[in-house]
């Protein structure tokens, strides 16, 4: 994670060229399945936010993190299990393929979490 770093282009170029492709293909990835989400750089790594916190991507020595947030990995423990979790990390070798289909299961469960959290505080606010 680099101090400094404003976009996640500039991020990503950082990287060796073969972590650059798969980079670029975690971001396009997560822009396909969340259109809306707006991009930035938190906390020193690539994020994708939606009425909050999304999910954050990044590179690191020996493997590939993404970052959905505690119930991001809660929801998804069994298909989870063959691979590192922690509170709130999935940790992926570098050299083995990203699992898509549970990336993109818990890339949708993230947006309605988001969605339903931000249309309750907005009832709450209107004394609902």
């Amino acid at each position: 994670m680099s101090e400094g770093i404003s976009t996640i282009d500039e991020y990503i170029a950082g990287f060796s060229p073969e972590i650059q492709k798969t980079l670029i293909k975690i971001r396009n990835f997560i822009k396909s399945e969340a259109p809306e989400a707006l991009e930035k750089i938190s906390y020193g790594m690539p994020a994708f936010y939606l009425k909050g916190n999304l999910i954050h991507f990044a590179a690191f020595k020996d493997h590939y993190g993404l970052f959905p947030g505690p119930s991001g990995i809660d929801q998804f423990e069994k298909e989870l299990s063959p691979y590192r979790t922690g509170k709130g990390t999935l940790r992926f070798e570098l050299n083995k393929e990203l699992p898509w289909d549970i990336i993109k299961k818990i890339i949708q469960f993230r947006k309605n979490e988001n969605i339903k959290k931000d249309e309750m505080k907005k009832n709450a606010k209107k004394g609902n």
